[in-house]
């Protein structure tokens, strides 16, 4: 197939630190390429994925900013509208607008958490596919016939496998309430094992306050217990998760997919996570990490990690999070639209695009 993958512009594709969905989109380019297919990728100019690039922007546009995303997208769409793409796929609200310059079928992943307005919004694009990236995300979006559900997926041998014997545990995200940074704080305490935490508070929203407030006094109090790190770009965070003993991931929302469970799984760390979101989905408990209620439980699975298969965790991360895997269920996902679309069938149900490993 010729697919026409559309990113974002606010970070570059991949990133070199924070960005799940840019990452995301990296991968499954590179993964549709390895099956064969022909991708031509819009993001901006300084993207590194060795794929076709074309770009309206030279550089990210840092922090998000709506109107260069739909610069970007109109940029996109005008060029897509004199190319013979078999799908458009895109990964940011934005782009929506911009799908009915071109004849092909669009195709959308939601990379976010339910918000109100955008699901209203998507409501007035029938003629869109949406696909989820969890179970539990598409749940909570019933107004939308899915075309169905795709969990991430990442290249394994970008993740080498790690022994655990760095003497800590570890933290990587956005530092926001809804990541519960304090819950693993308070976990690794408990269990007395030293905690790297690493990342930066995000610039929009309640997160600067949070983390003067709830963080930054806990971290100057604990400064021999807790380490931070700043944000850590991807070679950093690789060799962080490699040594820890474990990943903390107490998230206090409706955790759409948890991109980092994954990294960490397939280098042979376990995840302690609670069980919000997409994480049932994502942890099977007792191989590839462990489901808690509160930190308490998470200090209590920390101290007990001694036994932990590290080795049959990788495993089962390689057989279920391969980006392979992810970039064929899109296919899947792709073909059934266009199939739908010669028909003129009308898109029902929801489901995953294959049955995930």
């Amino acid at each position: 197939m010729r697919i026409g993958l559309v990113s974002t512009s606010a970070l570059p594709t991949p990133p070199d630190a924070y960005g799940g969905t840019e990452l995301v989109v990296s991968e499954l380019a590179l993964g549709l390429q390895e099956l064969g297919h022909d991708v031509l990728l819009y993001a901006t100019g300084d993207s590194s994925c060795p794929t076709r690039l074309v770009s309206r922007h030279a550089h990210a546009v840092w922090p998000p900013n709506d109107d260069a995303e739909r610069e970007h997208a109109d940029f996109a769409f005008a060029d897509l509208s004199s190319r013979d793409v078999d799908i458009v796929h895109v990964h940011h609200a934005e782009a929506l607008p911009f799908h009915e310059r071109v004849a092909t079928p669009c195709v959308a992943t939601l990379h976010h958490d339910r918000v109100d307005a955008l699901v209203d919004r998507y409501r007035q694009f029938p003629d869109v596919s949406f696909v989820a990236i969890s179970q539990r995300q598409a749940e909570l979006t019933p107004e939308l016939p899915f075309a169905g559900v795709v969990h991430h997926g990442l290249d394994p041998m970008a993740h080498p496998p790690g022994r655990g014997l760095g003497g800590y545990a570890a933290f990587v995200g956005r530092f926001c309430a809804e990541k519960g940074v304090h819950d693993a704080i308070d976990a690794s305490v408990m269990a007395g094992v030293p905690l790297l935490l690493g990342g930066v508070p995000h610039p929009l929203g309640d997160a600067q306050t949070y983390f003067l407030t709830e963080l930054l006094p806990r971290i100057r109090n604990l400064s021999d217990r807790v380490m931070w790190l700043g944000e850590v770009r991807q070679r950093a965070k690789q060799s962080l998760l490699r040594d820890a003993c474990a990943l903390l991931f107490p998230v206090a929302w409706e955790e759409p997919f948890g991109l980092v469970m994954i990294e960490a799984m397939l280098m042979g760390t376990p995840v302690i996570a609670f069980g919000r979101g997409a994480v049932p989905e994502v942890v099977e408990d007792g191989v590839t990490g462990f489901i808690v209620d509160t930190p308490e439980e998470m200090a209590a699975r920390l101290r007990s990690l001694g036994n932990f298969d590290r080795a049959r965790c990788r495993e089962r991360a390689i057989q279920r999070w391969s980006r392979t895997r992810m970039a064929a269920e899109y296919v899947a996902v792709y073909e059934e639209v266009t199939r739908s679309r010669r028909s003129g069938e009308r898109r029902i149900g929801r489901g995953n695009a294959l049955d995930a490993a």
